[in-house]
């Protein structure tokens, strides 16, 4: 079984894990209603995506 040889430090553990931060989700605007939506998903309010109506949605 490998084992290392020498401890590993704080810092380089650190340094590692300073790409494991979670960063906010990106927002674009929906084309037919202008409201916040996640980018390549139907928009949740009125249900288009691509300039077509993809889901109905009941108000």
């Amino acid at each position: 079984m490998a084992v290392p040889k020498k401890k590993t430090s704080k810092s380089r553990t650190r340094s590692r894990a300073a790409h494991h931060a979670i960063s906010a989700p990106s927002l674009s605007t929906c084309s037919n209603c202008q409201e916040p939506m996640m980018p390549h998903r139907v928009c949740p309010k009125c249900g288009w995506y691509k300039g077509r109506e993809v889901v109905a949605i009941e108000e």
